[in-house]
């Protein structure tokens, strides 16, 4: 029989609570940290951007909540290593981990150089295994659970030329996720992962505003929703995944995409709106 009370408001606050954020001084992982934030908790942000991380804590003591920055090249594993013991040590505790790092920029894989796959892999899926590990040893031996969220990609739920070894990468988290949600479930801490697809990031922001009115239009065709989704959309779902309004949820994989998986090749008719799997 369950033990857990009625749901009410308090079941999405995160007060008290310590979260580190790889690559959390822009995009994605600013969205996630200063989500985590105005809903209670205090924020890590782990990145090798010292402006905009230092930016980012100021942003969230000014919420009034506690903010560290930390230098953090996530693809050196004892960086990330001595991140999460100086993350334990300030605060005394760690209850999330977003692993938000990574990237990718499109090539052919027959042009991909092994210093390219290595690099990929590297910033993409070795980050996730060390931040995994240190955080979940420090949250194991606290004993109080915790909640791990890895933001993997569209990319890994679908074929993606040009990116191929960029979405291996987020395939094998998205693999990784699910076995993380048996091996830790013991000690009380869920692992979910997050597969969002065109989302309105600085690093991507120049090229939408610059789509031609024919660009929006096709992506509108293609996004159920007919638009971009924001670092505060998936922000949201990092704290629901984070607090207690999601404490049966275990393993999950969330597109948050507009719709776009959903469709999965049918699109809006240019013609007359109507969703086909072609269009002649």
């Amino acid at each position: 029989m369950s033990t857990m009370p009625p749901v009410n408001e308090q079941n999405i606050r995160l007060d008290g609570k310590v979260a580190v954020v790889t690559a959390g001084a822009n995009g994605i992982g600013e969205g996630a940290a200063m989500s985590i934030a105005r809903f209670g908790g205090n924020v890590v942000v782990a990145d090798n951007d010292a402006e905009n991380g230092e930016r980012v804590a100021a942003a969230i003591r000014a919420l009034g909540r506690e903010a560290l920055y930390i230098p953090t090249d996530v693809t050196h594993t004892e960086q990330i290593e001595a991140m999460i013991e100086k993350a334990a040590a300030h605060f005394g505790r760690l209850d999330i981990l977003v692993n938000n790092a990574g990237g990718s920029r499109r090539i052919r894989f027959m042009d991909q150089s092994e210093r390219s796959w290595r690099r990929h892999i590297d910033l993409n899926f070795i980050s996730l295994l060390a931040a995994t590990q240190a955080a979940a040893k420090v949250m194991i031996s606290a004993g109080n659970g915790g909640t791990i969220i890895n933001v993997a990609s569209s990319e890994a739920l679908r074929a993606a030329p040009g990116y191929a070894v960029y979405a291996a990468c987020k395939a094998g988290m998205v693999s990784f996720t699910r076995s993380m949600s048996l091996e830790l479930s013991d000690h009380g801490i869920r692992v979910h992962a997050l597969a969002p697809d065109m989302i309105e990031t600085p690093g991507l922001k120049p090229y939408f505003d610059n789509a031609s009115e024919e660009m929006n239009a096709a992506r509108d065709r293609y996004i159920p929703l007919k638009r971009l989704g924001s670092i505060d959309e998936i922000g949201s779902v990092v704290v629901f995944l984070a607090s207690s309004m999601s404490s049966y949820l275990n393993g999950l994989t969330i597109p948050v995409d507009g719709g776009a998986l959903a469709s999965s090749g049918w699109t809006r008719s240019p013609a007359d709106g109507n969703w086909n799997l072609y269009h002649g």
